[in-house]
């Protein structure tokens, strides 16, 4: 069974509680993945203790950035296979073992970055990537 994060009221880490969830089968263009690290971001905590409403129309699970196996391929899906390594900074919602996420997000893990490394890196590298060339 799958699990997930949700923060069950706004307030510090003792709001996290574990849940079970049914994942499913992904939809035209997505993927189904099988989380394998999760980034975490100060942000987090903004939506946690109640800084940042949730988004209305979603599961309060924090976590914006992961990194996972793709475990099934929705119909339309070019260029990602099941197995392949892959992550994401989207919408929150990654904390979670397993999640259906749109694949035109997905980028490929080099060979030579771990999990860890990757699930922790995307977002801040677009961060720094954004500050050094859109800013002035």
């Amino acid at each position: 069974m799958a699990y997930r994060i949700i923060a069950d009221g706004a307030g510090g880490p003792e709001v996290l509680k574990s849940e079970d969830v049914e994942v499913g089968a992904p939809g035209k263009g997505q993927l189904r993945l099988r989380h394998t690290a999760v980034g975490l971001n100060y942000i987090d905590t903004y939506f946690r203790s109640g800084l940042y409403p949730f988004p209305a129309d979603a599961a309060p699970v924090p976590g914006g950035e992961a990194v996972g196996i793709v475990e099934a391929v929705g119909p339309g899906v070019t260029g990602f296979a099941e197995g392949d390594r892959v992550g994401y900074t989207i919408q929150i919602g990654a904390y979670a073992s397993h999640r259906i996420v749109p694949a035109d997000r997905m980028m490929h893990i080099p060979d030579g970055v771990s999990d860890e490394v990757a699930a922790c890196s995307i977002l801040k590298g677009l961060t720094a990537h954004y500050l050094l060339t859109r800013t002035f």
